[in-house]
């Protein structure tokens, strides 16, 4: 038996039929996709204790369900005590059955675990047809054991696009399901 991410078979069934029609494309290899989703975190209090990088390491594999690297700065900043080479954060990029796997666990069951959620902000689009949103909280996820959380530690979440313009890349989100402010 072959196995279909849900949002992906949703994608050329649904979503790439309304898509066509609303911008009117010719053909569907001109509707926009989802290339891939990174998860960045930054874990600047790791400088003083390493066990914090260990533990966001393992908390961002469980989330995206694949092994999470740490991210190095580049630069020495002396007001931080940071050197060139130290791991100051952790990050993992989805693609494919993967990358639909995570999407459909953040729009049914992460969104929705939000304290006071009005909505994702519409302002995180970077003018190429990408978007980045954050999450203040990483417990939002049922991956993370709340008992377990040492420091509640944020995150970003860039969804990277296939599409030339924020409003196809906003039109693209909407119809994955991604709850926007009205």
């Amino acid at each position: 038996m072959n196995y279909s991410a849900r949002l992906r078979d949703k994608y050329y069934a649904e979503i790439v039929p309304a898509l066509k029609e609303q911008f009117q494309y010719k053909n569907n290899m001109q509707v926009p996709k989802l290339a891939k989703i990174s998860i960045n975190q930054g874990l600047g209090t790791a400088i003083a204790d390493k066990k914090l990088l260990e533990v966001g390491l393992a908390e961002m594999t469980a989330i995206a369900g694949q092994k999470a690297v740490s991210t190095k700065s580049r630069k020495d900043i002396s007001n931080f005590k940071l050197r060139r080479g130290m791991p100051i954060g952790v990050r993992v990029t989805l693609r494919g059955e993967k990358m639909y796997e995570f999407l459909d666990r953040l729009i049914s069951v992460a969104i929705p675990r939000v304290r006071d959620f009005r909505g994702i902000n519409e302002k995180g689009f970077d003018g190429r047809g990408n978007y980045t949103m954050g999450i203040t909280e990483q417990i939002i996820f049922p991956e993370i054991v709340i008992d377990k959380v040492a420091k509640i530690n944020g995150m970003d979440i860039t969804f990277v696009t296939t599409a030339k313009t924020d409003k196809e890349c906003l039109a693209l989100l909407k119809e994955f399901g991604l709850p926007f402010k009205k």
